[in-house]
Parts: structure tokens; sequence; C-alpha cells
């Protein structure tokens, strides 16, 4: 049953008295399967890149996208194998050791939101950094980059409900002031009116901003006058069916231009998501 303190926002001391990370979670809840995985996003002028580790009940995945902004190559790998090392997401540290792709990448500090939002009798936890700033090396067949970098970091896990749709964005840019923007804005999951996983951040300080509409994946209307327009520049998609596990992701780089927070951006870089699951 999901508790009556939902939805909650946090980081804060008094969390609902659920099975969350860090501690364990059992394989199934209110007739749910636990779902959890962890995306780790670059965004930078040279190069783009995702990487992600998940979970859906038994079954495990990773996979990583690549976008090389100047030479316009675009590549991709999934793995299905249980246990496989292609990709490893462990603390601050982001690995990857894969036929077409090899980074070696470290997560700094930026401060977190985290909130548990209600999904049908079920329940979805997240903990979101945007603007973290992440470097290291990535290196491809005949090209290597020395990565300094702001990206965003998703570590999220739960009870969702059978069939789960949304629409995710997230980036980092720069206001024409100065001053540093990042976001992490979702449609179909985790957006309560209020104490939602929506947030905004200022120079590294996040605030909620109000519920917000997916023009499909070409921009994002926020309130007022607040909005994101998406240039897509390499787009990544995969269809899976296992039956009982089904789902429909599609992934974009681009840019992004527009207001946000009030103010005019003078330069943006992100992803475009959707994801429709049925798990």
């Amino acid at each position: 049953m999901t508790s009556p303190s939902l939805p909650w926002r946090g980081p804060g001391n008094d969390r609902p008295g659920l099975p969350l990370p860090p501690g364990p979670m059992p394989l199934r809840r209110d007739g749910q399967l636990r779902k959890r995985w962890r995306y780790v996003g670059v965004f930078a002028p040279e190069v783009m890149l995702c990487a992600a580790v998940a979970e859906v009940g038994p079954l495990g995945q990773s996979f990583w996208v690549m976008w090389d902004r100047e030479g316009r190559r675009h590549d991709a790998r999934t793995m299905l194998r249980p246990g496989s090392s292609e990709v490893t997401l462990d603390g601050p540290r982001l690995e990857i050791d894969s036929p077409n792709l090899r980074a070696s990448l470290r997560l700094g500090q930026a401060l977190p939101i985290e909130t548990i939002c209600p999904s049908g009798s079920g329940w979805g936890w997240t903990r979101k950094r945007a603007g973290v700033p992440i470097e290291g090396t990535v290196e491809v067949p005949g090209r290597r980059w020395e990565v300094s970098a702001r990206g965003v970091d998703d570590e999220s896990a739960g009870y969702h409900q059978r069939h789960t749709s949304w629409r995710w964005s997230a980036g980092v840019g720069r206001a024409e002031d100065g001053r540093r923007l990042a976001w992490n804005l979702v449609e179909g999951v985790n957006d309560p009116i209020e104490r939602s996983e929506r947030a905004v951040w200022v120079d590294g300080e996040p605030l909620e901003p109000a519920p917000v509409r997916f023009r499909g994946m070409d921009g994002i209307d926020l309130h007022g006058e607040d909005r994101l327009d998406f240039a897509s520049e390499s787009a990544h998609a995969r269809d899976e069916n296992f039956l009982l596990i089904r789902s429909r992701y599609r992934h974009r780089f681009g840019t992004f231009s527009g207001t946000l927070a009030g103010m005019s951006l003078a330069e943006g870089f992100g992803v475009m998501e959707e994801h429709d699951a049925v798990w």
C-alpha cells in the first residue's frame, strides 16, 4: 500500500518508512516488480555521452550512447548479458570498456533533489543531480577527448505501476547574464503538482518549477513565458519485447534555446527522452 505521506521531496531526515536505496529492496512489493536504474549523461560542446545500468525484477541490462558533435558520428550499444562489465557505475566513477568506446570519467559534487511519488499501488523513488562537473577521457577509434564538462546523474528505483509512460529532459547551459543553468524536467512519472522530481538549478541551487508540458520531442513549455526549444542532433531508438516486459525507448542528444527560470539561454546542451514501458 502506498504511504499516505507521499509525495515527498527532499533531501531530508523525514523520508517515509519504505524500502529505499541505499537499503535493501525486495524483488516484489504491492504486486509490482522492483525497478532500479542509474543513468549518467555528459553534455560537452564537442561530445555527448550517456551510460546506464538498469534492472526490472531479475532482468538487467546496460547501455551507452555517444554523439561526436564535431565528427557528426553516432554510436550506441546495449548489453543484455547479466553481469556485463562494459559499463561500470560505481559512486563517482563511470567506466566504459566496449569495442567501439572507452571512457574513464569521474563525477564531482552537485546539490541533489530526491523525491518519492505514488505510482499506481506502488511508488517511485529518484535522486537527481544536474549540472554535475564531470572530468576524464572518452576515446573512440581515431579520436580521443579530454573531457571537462557538466552533466546529469539520475538514480531511480521503486515499484512503478505496470504500464508507465513518460517524457524526460535533462541538460546544462548558461544564461545570457553568465549564470549556470541545469534542469531535470519530466511529464508522466514523478510529476505531481508539488514535491515532484522537476528541478531547475541556478548557479547550483535547485528550484522546483510548476508542471511542464512536452511538445513531443521538439521542446518543453514551462510556467509563464518560460519554454525550451530543442534542436535534435543525434537519435537513438530501441524497442524490446520480452512478453511480460516490453518497452519503447527514444533518446536524442541536441541543443536547447529559449528561457528558463526567467532567463534567456545563451547556450544549452542535453537530452530529450520518451519511454513507454510495460514492466
